[in-house]
């Protein structure tokens, strides 16, 4: 059997370029690359987006709607890492982890991948509203610590460019955490209320820091039994071993601390829970551009492949 085609529309982009990186040692695997004079070309876009076994887009909502409008090869799987599709009922949301997903991504031929904010909250509160811990009508706040690289090429470009000496006061600025979407606008709010089943959508406060890449994301409840939490998460995700790309770890506590960036570079994810009898703190740590992008593309399109779920991913938990 040959090697199966990849495309990637937006190869340029943050989350295109991590793919491409990611997929450079598969020799299972044969990436379309356009010349760069044709890359924004229409025609030639069409023709690599029908002639490829699965396509990437990596492309802001607009183009991804118009990109995936365009494949009309019924054989190609199209893996969608923008906002656009990801509460679309005809596309599978790929987060493998969680219920029933696994099955229904490896037979789909649409795959939204979540976001990254989106896949930490998700990873920690859809098990625990399914299980009947939390009430779909519950109330919940979460705040999220994100890397720079989260913001693409022009908030890089703000953390790492050499701004003039007159902007010195503005680039003091970028040195602490940042919040942002302060009028709870974020748009990953519709995913995590789709898919976690919620009745409301959470108090939920983005932080980008001045780290390139890094995630953690939180949950804080109170009144909730640690020790059920915990069980649930042990049996959806387990603590070694076996499928997925999420695990949890008992203590995960670095010196009785938890940074951002423990993840950085890596494509999975783990999960640890904090508190005591009153109040309890979940937490989810991964990469932004890893299991919070690129990362959860590449195993999707490993399960769509019926290859190794981790196939060319790193792994920072057994």
């Amino acid at each position: 059997m040959g090697r199966k085609k990849i495309f990637i529309d937006g190869s340029a982009g943050t989350t295109g370029l991590r793919i491409r990186e990611r997929l450079s040692s598969r020799d299972d695997l044969e990436v379309i690359a356009l010349p760069e004079h044709l890359r924004k070309d229409l025609s030639a876009r069409r023709d690599a987006l029908n002639s490829c076994d699965v396509a990437m887009l990596c492309l802001p909502d607009a183009a991804a709607i118009e990109a995936a409008a365009m494949v009309v090869n019924p054989d190609v799987v199209v893996i969608d890492t923008s906002t656009a599709h990801r509460t679309n009922g005809s596309w599978e949301y790929g987060f493998p982890e969680l219920a029933g997903r696994r099955e229904r991504i490896a037979s789909s031929k649409r795959i939204a991948n979540p976001g990254c904010h989106a896949s930490g909250f998700v990873a920690l509160v859809e098990p625990l509203v399914r299980a009947g811990v939390i009430s779909r009508d519950a109330l919940l706040h979460s705040f999220s610590l994100t890397g720079y690289s989260g913001g693409g090429k022009k908030m890089i470009a703000d953390y790492e460019g050499n701004a003039p000496q007159e902007e010195a006061t503005e680039r003091d600025l970028l040195k602490g955490g940042r919040q942002y979407a302060l009028g709870q606008t974020h748009k990953h709010l519709k995913e995590m209320v789709a898919i976690c089943a919620l009745d409301h959508a959470p108090c939920f406060s983005p932080i980008v820091v001045p780290d390139y890449s890094g995630m953690e994301v939180t949950v804080q409840l109170h009144s909730i039994d640690i020790a059920a939490v915990a069980e649930v998460y042990r049996s959806t995700y387990g603590i070694g071993g076996g499928e997925g790309m999420v695990r949890f770890v008992e203590d995960a506590s670095e010196g009785g601390m938890l940074s951002s960036s423990s993840f950085s570079q890596y494509d999975d994810m783990e999960l640890s829970v904090h508190g005591n009898a009153e109040r309890a703190i979940l937490v989810a740590r991964f990469d932004n551009l890893g299991k919070g992008a690129s990362g959860a593309a590449i195993q999707n399109m490993n399960i769509v492949l019926g290859v190794e779920e981790d196939k060319g991913l790193c792994r920072r938990l057994g």
